[in-house]
């Protein structure tokens, strides 16, 4: 990360900084390397003060002198790499459940009644004839099955052909349409594409309908997929490629 790298330069700084521990105040810059050296430590402070203004400026300065001088080290120079990276993993992952959770809250006011219609949908539909529920949510029909083989798991590459509709029965995608099918990896799809296909065998041709969770969830694709779109695929499995 970028933070990561940026931290170890701030060593540079340890001009501002005396052996004897205690912080070296100048009123003036005399020299360019004077000069170089304050410009650097306020790049740096810029820096930090945008991603990481939590931190201890004691402890930041009291970590430059120790390693300059490399005595009385807190954290052995072989764990900083992966005390920062652990850190500033988590927080990465904070603040993108953060905007996340963001995003579905605006998308919700906007397009809630998108998700309420999908779940009406799928409570009405389970109880059909010939539906079937996997443990994840997704329903599915058997039209025909198949003979061959399925794929082994979620990195199969597979060749299908599809039919995708919304709840209205409106066209959002169909390599049926075009007359072309489709390859891909499962690990490249939908979630509710993923453990579907695997549901099958090569021949088979099953119609499924799968929760917005599984599909795209806040996201919008396109003009025809609104965020919290339960979406219906009819997926042929040609062959399972090697």
């Amino acid at each position: 990360m970028k933070i990561v790298k940026n931290l170890a330069a701030v060593a540079i700084t340890v001009s501002m900084f005396s052996c004897g521990n205690q912080v070296k105040e100048v009123s003036s810059l005399e020299t360019e390397l004077d000069s170089v050296s304050y410009a650097v430590g306020l790049s740096m402070s810029g820096q930090l003060k945008s991603n990481f203004s939590e931190v201890d400026k004691d402890l930041l300065a009291q970590g430059i002198r120790n390693g300059l001088d490399s005595t009385n080290l807190l954290i052995e120079n072989k764990d900083i790499q992966k005390v920062l990276s652990s850190y500033f993993q988590k927080k990465q992952e904070a603040q993108m459940k953060e905007m996340q959770a963001k995003a579905e809250k605006e998308a919700m006011a906007k397009f809630g009644e998108n998700k309420k219609a999908g779940e009406e949908f799928l409570a009405e539909n389970k109880n059909k004839e010939g539906v079937k529920t996997t443990e994840s949510g997704i329903q599915y029909i058997v039209l025909k099955e198949g003979k061959g083989e399925k794929p082994a798991g979620p990195n199969s590459r597979v060749k299908v052909h599809y039919h995708g509709t919304n709840l209205d029965g409106k066209v959002f995608d169909s390599s049926v349409d075009r007359g072309t099918p489709a390859e891909f990896g499962l690990n490249q799809v939908i979630k509710g594409w993923t453990e579907g296909v695997q549901l099958m065998k090569e021949g088979a041709k099953y119609k499924f309908f799968i929760p917005q969770e599984l599909a795209y969830g806040v996201q919008q694709r396109g003009e025809n997929i609104k965020p919290f779109s339960t979406l219906i695929f009819e997926i042929e499995l040609l062959e399972v490629l090697k």
